[in-house]
């Protein structure tokens, strides 16, 4: 399917719901979470995530769908159509393009380290991760194959490539989420990590606790990329925004729950220290995995290769970002597009892939960030900049420019084609698009803002 515009399409709101679902699901969800939970109260933390996801995330997502889907365009394109000056235009539409690109170079490294790692379950040729980490002739090649991988599915076009490819890895991610999670669950002194992760204790929750659930919450559902206003933008104007963002929040969160429930019985089970953070997944879950009496290497590879698809479904909604600007305003083939980007993003993350080690400059440089930290190393350095900083300034240009710079009554008309509940009154003249438009002005940008000074170390 074909717009009048030759622009791409999705096929079915199932294909959209899963490439969208992709998109938030990665990296993150997998090891993220877990930790970020254990650390910040188990239980109540999971509460309090739940809430922020439903409260702050949904109008969020609401809003990058259907201002995709109300103009048919880019990011950028989205913005200028409808009367953003260059301030909207750069703070809203070019950085969001900037951070899914640069994002994309540093985050297809890390993917890479997933494919060495596959391969060594069944070969044992990684002995050491820093040792890994530091060889060039290993991290750098896992990286391109990533990367080709992805551009590959990308040029298969929204709904021939990334669509269908969507449509597999995702039913797979959960397939494999389960399947390891069984074998963590039958693990001896498995009970214990399940209590750590999810017996709820109230008193834990503070007002960090709320910030960081807001933060992880922000974070893990594609809001600030320029993601969702690109996938919003092939969506059919049939479709229901309303439901299909609720299946996106709910498959990025049982994502994230299950992952605990995944990992903290195998750490547990073998008295690993559950806070490592990328230490854990890369250094004690293959040493856990080589330790199991039956099928490690097995339930190893299948971890890896989950962590891999999960990597895929994200990096492949990162390079359509720029990719359809391209295509959009530049008239570009989606070959010449998907290739130009993904050889650009490769080499832009060579430092990132050289500074687990490899390279003395890339791997000490430092740079002074907020509240006092220093940021250590290319990879991480890119991470707080694009990773963290700069799509909470995305979000917060978004929410504002929707709310208040543009007539936010068009796009809560948007929200409601395809979706009539959304504009029916359910108490008084209230109705779903009010409530929506009162969190879209006020609510979001006040919390994200508080995010925002959060993660400068202000507050």
């Amino acid at each position: 399917m074909t717009s009048s515009e030759n622009r791409g399409q999705w096929g079915s709101k199932f294909g959209f719901i899963m490439a969208a679902a992709g998109s938030a699901v990665g990296l993150g969800n997998i090891w993220r979470f877990p930790y970020i939970t254990g650390q910040n109260g188990g239980g109540a933390f999971v509460f309090v995530y739940i809430l922020c996801v439903l409260l702050i995330g949904l109008p969020l997502i609401y809003n990058e769908v259907a201002l995709g889907r109300f103009t048919r365009k880019n990011t950028i394109g989205a913005f200028r159509d409808t009367g953003a000056n260059k301030f909207w235009l750069a703070m809203g539409a070019v950085l969001a393009l900037c951070v899914s690109f640069f994002v994309l170079s540093y985050y297809s490294v890390i993917a890479g380290w997933t494919i060495g790692y596959i391969i060594s379950e069944f070969t044992d040729f990684i002995h050491d991760f820093k040792t890994f980490q530091a060889t060039p002739a290993y991290v750098i090649p896992f990286f391109g194959a990533f990367m080709v991988i992805t551009i590959l599915i990308v040029l298969g076009g929204v709904s021939g490539g990334i669509e269908k490819a969507s449509k597999v890895l995702m039913p797979l991610l959960f397939v494999l989420v389960f399947l390891v999670m069984l074998r963590s669950l039958t693990l001896p002194g498995a009970m214990e990590g399940v209590r750590y992760y999810l017996t709820p204790d109230f008193s834990k929750i503070t007002g960090k606790v709320v910030l960081a659930a807001l933060g992880q919450a922000f974070f893990s559902l594609s809001v600030g990329w320029g993601i969702l206003i690109t996938y919003g933008s092939y969506l059919p104007k049939d479709q229901n925004i309303v439901s299909s963002g609720l299946w996106i929040g709910f498959m990025d969160t049982m994502v994230a729950l299950l992952a605990g429930l995944m990992i903290f019985p195998a750490v547990f089970s073998f008295g690993k220290d559950p806070a490592q953070g990328t230490a854990l997944v890369f250094q004690v879950l293959p040493d856990i995995f080589n330790s199991m009496p039956t099928g490690g290497r097995v339930v190893g590879a299948s971890f890896f290769l989950l962590l891999c698809v999960a990597a895929l479904t994200s990096s492949i909604s990162m390079i359509e970002v720029p990719a359809s600007y391209l295509i959009d305003e530049k008239k570009w083939s989606r070959k010449k597009a998907a290739w130009t980007v993904g050889i650009l993003a490769f080499i832009v993350g060579i430092p990132s892939a050289l500074s687990g080690g490899a390279s003395d400059l890339f791997t000490n440089m430092q740079i002074p960030f907020f509240g006092g930290t220093t940021k250590t190393g290319f990879l991480d350095i890119m991470d707080a900049l694009f990773g963290e900083l700069f799509i909470v300034i995305v979000a917060l240009m978004t929410s504002i420019y929707v709310g208040w710079i543009m007539n936010v009554k068009d796009i809560a008309a948007e929200i409601s084609s395809g979706s009539p509940f959304f504009g029916k009154k359910i108490i008084g003249n209230l109705t779903p698009a009010i409530l929506w438009t009162f969190f879209i002005r006020y609510v979001c940008p006040i919390v994200i803002a508080l995010v925002l000074l959060s993660t400068i170390g202000i507050i």
